[in-house]
């Protein structure tokens, strides 16, 4: 979630052109870039959430990345909360 905030205003101050250079920059697929910069239509609430999830050393994370993309698939907000929910243990 941080690391699509960060894109996000790298693109907006002008600092990157677009996806293509922040795949290009950071040695990753452009979809990889897609699918992080997906993280911002999640409702602000989520988004708040995702950034203070604890860290993990031992256990399994509380979401995954496979997770949250059905979450990120829900275009409205208030539906997102509800599977945000059943997704997170």
């Amino acid at each position: 979630m941080a690391l699509a905030i960060h894109f996000d205003g790298l693109i907006r101050q002008g600092a990157i052109h677009d996806y293509a250079d922040l795949a290009r920059l950071g040695g990753i697929t452009r979809a990889r870039v897609t699918q992080i910069m997906n993280l911002l239509n999640f409702a602000p609430e989520i988004q708040e959430k995702l950034l203070f999830l604890p860290g993990t050393t031992v256990e399994r994370d509380a979401v995954s990345e496979r997770e949250m993309r059905r979450v990120c698939d829900v275009m409205r907000w208030s539906k997102q909360q509800t599977v945000f929910a059943s997704q997170c243990r």
